[in-house]
């Protein structure tokens, strides 16, 4: 045996040797992440109570996509002789899935907190089919926020490009679908969705805000709709802008939980890019204008347009001071 493979084996040996070092570790991390999860500092889910899965949510908002709009995001075509086919197969597996996770989220709280009994397999269905039976409404809304944007956006190639592509829409979407079941009062199953279309556009809406009809965000990156937010029809919002809550000590926090904190924007208003709103009594009113950057925490009142004083620019040449 020659010398190379003999310092080859060797130098094999002692890997192996300490690979074993290395994994005989383990034991103790996982005792010690064992024990972690018997304080109160550290979360975990680790019991008998079931918990909703994000995977499966996503995948439910995915069919409702489907549903709201047929044959967009589907690989096969369809047409009008398939199509009471198509929403049968389609409605059906909605039902399953989504009764599943609403189930599955009120049995979570009940066993979680040790509340009574609230028959949590007919509940879950019983809200999946009052939340279908509103379907046919929110794709009427839908259409009218699909106008919105081509109305507000000269970019916009057409009522296709706007459906496919923005993330404006895509979050709306997600946002309304969500909306009709946090007013069901399902627990956890709409943060997860609107959630998701935040992680995915930059967009965060609450499921608990209010949105009126031919609503458009342009471009959209960076919007954030607070939880009691209001607002009105034909409502236009560029990037960046924030409807917030004021900044209030931790110990008030508790009491303003189910207290308006955030603003109401009445009907026709555009909101342009970085314009932060803040507080619950502050109102914008209708057909206002409210220019980029500006910091709103008083109320507006109607046919108002507020902007910033134009800032001084400072234009240096090369080799000037």
């Amino acid at each position: 045996m020659s010398d190379q493979v003999e310092e080859r084996e060797e130098s094999c040996r002692i890997e192996m040797s300490e690979t074993r070092r290395w994994r005989e570790e383990i034991p103790g991390i996982v005792e010690a992440l064992v024990r972690s999860c018997d304080g109160d500092d550290a979360f975990d889910h680790v019991g008998p109570e079931p918990i909703s899965s994000r995977e499966s949510i996503i995948r439910i908002l995915s069919m409702g996509r489907r549903l709201l709009f047929p044959g967009y995001f589907i690989p096969d075509r369809l047409d009008r002789i398939n199509l009471g086919y198509y929403f049968g197969q389609l409605a059906t597996a909605f039902f399953e899935a989504l009764s599943e996770q609403i189930t599955l989220a009120v049995r979570h709280d009940c066993v979680r907190y040790d509340r009574p009994c609230s028959k949590c397999r007919d509940r879950g269905q019983e809200a999946a089919v009052a939340f279908m039976r509103e379907l046919p409404r929110l794709r009427l809304s839908l259409g009218k926020d699909v106008r919105a944007a081509y109305d507000g956006d000269p970019a916009a190639g057409g009522f296709d490009e706007i459906i496919f592509s923005y993330p404006g829409l895509f979050a709306i979407t997600v946002y309304r679908i969500a909306h009709e079941l946090d007013h069901l009062g399902i627990p956890l199953v709409p943060r997860i969705m609107t959630e998701h279309a935040h992680s995915r556009t930059g967009i965060d809406i609450h499921p608990s805000a209010h949105i009126g009809e031919s609503f458009f965000m342009d471009h959209g990156t960076g919007v954030v709709i607070g939880a009691t937010s209001k607002i009105g029809d034909r409502v236009r919002i560029y990037q960046g802008v924030t409807l917030g809550a004021l900044s209030l000590p931790k110990d008030a926090v508790g009491g303003l939980r189910n207290r308006k904190r955030h603003p109401t924007i009445e009907d026709d208003v555009i909101i342009y890019s970085g314009a932060t709103i803040l507080g619950g009594g502050t109102v914008i009113g209708t057909r206002s204008v409210i220019g980029g950057n500006v910091w709103i925490t008083e109320s507006v009142p109607p046919d108002t347009r507020v902007f910033t004083k134009r800032p001084e620019l400072v234009v240096r040449r090369p080799g000037e001071s």
